[in-house]
């Protein structure tokens, strides 16, 4: 399925920036791409079929999904799409939800202990699907929140890596789409009705406050500033250690000179 339009083609192109300026994919690549049936998986699979369709090198995508095993989750609808679509696709099912009901410490995050079950899962199934690198659809907002949530609530200064070796050791993790921002991303699944489905999880909404203050915060500085997410994204890039506070960088600086 090709996807025709003025969105689509800004996407691409701002995702083939990235792919070159980190290196991303590299020839003989198989990657595994974690689609979960939201608008921003959907956009991500297409456009690395787009961009491998045209690529001067060789790499095999395969769409990955896990189900944790929340009641009403359609990912028949997915599946379904998928295949009509034409790509290779796995859908690994998973009891991941009765894991977190049985384990989770009361007071913890549930949404950070499924992220990490179905982290996992995704590596095995990457393992044995024989993948090198696994990728996640988050966009340039993604990456922006990120960095204002650990400014504000964890105190430290980091966001997204476009590209990290994994846990295991064995995978490369990638973000093609953080140049991308989330509005452009509405725009083509609205455009090309994608059949968005949410996972049945039973905190969905209750667990991401922070997040949804960091988008609002956004939005309002994008009133004043359409500008801003650029900005900050740039900054991300444009690292000046002297000028921070980190005593290890100060005395690595102090013994340079």
């Amino acid at each position: 399925m090709l996807l025709k339009n003025n969105q689509f083609r800004r996407i691409k192109k701002l995702t083939g920036k990235a792919v070159g300026d980190f290196g991303l994919i590299e020839n003989g690549d198989r990657i595994a791409v974690a689609v979960s049936g939201g608008k921003d998986s959907y956009a991500l699979l297409h456009i690395l079929e787009q961009l491998r369709r045209r690529a001067p090198i060789q790499y095999e995508l395969i769409a990955v999904n896990v189900d944790a095993g929340f009641p009403g989750y359609r990912k028949d609808v997915l599946h379904g799409y998928l295949k009509e679509c034409g790509f290779q696709v796995h859908m690994e099912a998973t009891n991941c939800s009765q894991i977190i009901e049985e384990h989770r410490h009361p007071g913890s995050s549930y949404c950070a202990f499924c992220a990490r079950l179905r982290r996992g899962v995704l590596y095995a199934v990457a393992d044995r699907l024989g993948c090198n690198k696994v990728a996640l659809g988050h966009h340039l907002d993604d990456f922006i929140e990120t960095l204002l949530l650990n400014q504000f609530y964890s105190g430290k200064l980091a966001a997204m890596s476009p590209k990290m070796l994994a846990d295991n050791k064995r995978h490369t993790v990638i973000r093609p789409l953080v140049y991308v921002e989330e509005s452009d991303i509405v725009k083509l699944s609205d455009q090309n009705d994608f059949p968005i489905i949410d996972c049945g999880c039973p905190v969905m909404g209750e667990e991401d406050q922070n997040r949804q203050r960091m988008k609002r915060l956004l939005t309002e500085l994008h009133k004043e500033n359409h500008h801003v997410k650029r900005s900050m994204i740039r900054a991300l890039s444009n690292v000046q250690p002297r000028y921070l506070l980190d005593r290890t960088v100060v005395r690595q600086l102090e013994t340079v000179l």
